[in-house]
């Protein structure tokens, strides 16, 4: 069994063709994406269709995806700025509001056995709900993640949200590909499981590089609100 782990791409097209193209030559059986299909990035429309259209591509649900299918926090909380509910606004007026049925059909956790390996597949530990995530600790260390991932009983944990990469040992071994959209390079992450009839398996993490020219120059001319923030914030330029 053979299949990729991608997750945040964050309305980045580009980031998203070059993963997906990758991994069709990989020959995976299957592609599992851990949210945050929108929000941030120029191109949230084009990120959503082309998920949707890819063969044996499961996704769940991240806190990007979740406001589109069910509306903006309300009250507008304090942590949120009126610059992100304006820029969230622009995003989801670029989508078709018929898929936000679809997308709320998007599960928060996926938990799979393959040749007698549990794996875990969300955005990032949730909380007594299920429908809300536990607020992101940056550099976690082992016992964090083995309390933040504490219900999954799992040997792999695959998990987004905070954007750096991870890969982590503990109860079990827990990795963030690190976010497919967001970083300050232009290439592509994502990994590849490989599991082995007797349980055993390899994981190799890859970056692909992209060209990122056309993403940079979309913030602009589809002015983006918090464009300027965001360049910033998230590519570092």
């Amino acid at each position: 069994m053979k299949v990729a782990v991608l997750t945040d791409a964050h309305g980045n097209l580009p980031a998203l063709e070059v993963a997906v193209e990758a991994i069709r030559h990989e020959g995976c059986d299957a592609i599992y994406y851990t949210g945050d299909a929108i929000g941030i990035g120029p191109y949230p429309a084009e990120c959503l269709d082309l998920l949707l259209s890819t063969p044996r591509m499961h996704c769940v649900m991240g806190n990007h995806d979740a406001w589109f299918a069910y509306g903006l926090p309300q009250p507008q909380p304090l942590w949120m700025s009126d610059g992100e509910v304006a820029h969230q606004q622009w995003v989801h007026a670029n989508l078709d509001p018929s898929l936000r049925d679809v997308v709320a059909r998007w599960p928060y956790l996926m938990e799979e056995e393959f040749n007698n390996m549990r794996v875990a597949f969300l955005h990032y530990g949730l909380d007594s709900s299920g429908r809300d995530f536990a607020a992101i600790v940056p550099h976690p260390s082992t016992d964090t993640l083995d309390r933040l991932f504490a219900r999954h009983r799992a040997d792999l944990v695959f998990y987004g949200h905070d954007h750096a990469a991870s890969d982590v040992h503990g109860h079990g071994r827990y990795v963030n590909p690190g976010s497919l959209g967001c970083f300050t390079e232009p290439v592509a992450r994502f990994v590849v499981l490989d599991i082995n009839q007797d349980g055993t398996y390899t994981l190799v993490k890859h970056a692909v590089p992209y060209d990122d020219t056309d993403l940079l120059g979309a913030f602009e001319e589809r002015q983006v609100p918090e464009r300027v923030f965001i360049r910033r914030s998230f590519f570092g330029r």
